[in-house]
């Protein structure tokens, strides 16, 4: 069954029908949705991989349909193409790509064709999963965002585990949900999720661990910072800035 696929770089998910509404996460390039409600000018609609739910204006409804299962993820940062007309479009990482010609320079959407001048790099990647978390070092914080623009802790995560091959939940809280649970930190490896909890002992932070001692998250920026049994600690704010709930192995 045909279903609808993001045709811009990203759209804004809100949380209501309305450009006051806050932005509670993205579709990118590429990925399916489903319509499963309207409101005048507002269409609510699922994000397949994520199953997030959220309203779109109908103006950023750009869409093609495909049926197709098979689809390439983009690794490169801000992947350019090119379409018969001319016109540019900057691929983010995690954005999906259907028929992808097998040389790495074009493929099609819509019935249109765009066009790379070198090849583009695609998933899985020849990496490990904490060298590409650190593709998005420095990446600005923006809530519900999904992409080097602007990501949030829990959009940054994701991205780098879908990067990867692997689907996560799109918010903190449902991310530490999965996976197996590790006891102490001491037997924690590199690429395993942290959870942080609030002063009401909710699950609002998380972050990759790069090593023993090192974490990267989004916390003002995507940026590494020290992680012991307490938390994380903050060099340039000389103290403890989330507390350590749970760590999980997902891979």
């Amino acid at each position: 069954m045909e279903k609808p696929a993001c045709a811009t770089v990203f759209v804004p998910l809100r949380i209501g029908p309305s450009h006051k509404s806050e932005q509670g996460s993205q579709l990118l390039f590429g990925e399916k949705y489903s319509i499963i409600d309207k409101s005048h000018n507002w269409i609510k609609v699922r994000n397949e991989f994520d199953g997030y739910e959220g309203w779109i204006d109908n103006d950023h409804h750009h869409y093609f349909m495909t049926d197709d299962d098979t689809r390439s993820v983009v690794l490169s940062h801000r992947a350019v193409f090119q379409d018969e007309k001319g016109n540019s479009l900057y691929l983010e990482p995690g954005s999906e790509l259907y028929n992808y010609n097998e040389d790495g320079s074009s493929f099609t959407a819509g019935g249109r064709k765009y066009v790379s001048g070198s090849k583009i790099k695609l998933c899985p990647p020849e990496e490990s999963l904490t060298e590409t978390s650190m593709r998005f070092l420095n990446a600005p914080y923006l809530w519900g965002g999904r992409t080097s623009s602007g990501m949030d802790c829990s959009g940054f995560t994701q991205i780098v585990y879908k990067i990867h091959g692997h689907s996560l939940p799109r918010d903190s809280f449902r991310q530490a949900e999965i996976g197996n649970t590790i006891s102490f930190l001491g037997e924690a490896r590199a690429g395993d999720l942290l959870f942080f909890d609030n002063d009401k002992g909710e699950i609002s932070h998380v972050g990759i661990l790069l090593n023993e001692d090192s974490i990267i998250h989004g916390s003002g920026v995507v940026r590494i910072d020290r992680i012991d049994h307490q938390g994380i600690f903050n060099p340039d704010s000389n103290k403890y800035t989330h507390r350590l709930r749970v760590i999980k192995r997902v891979i």
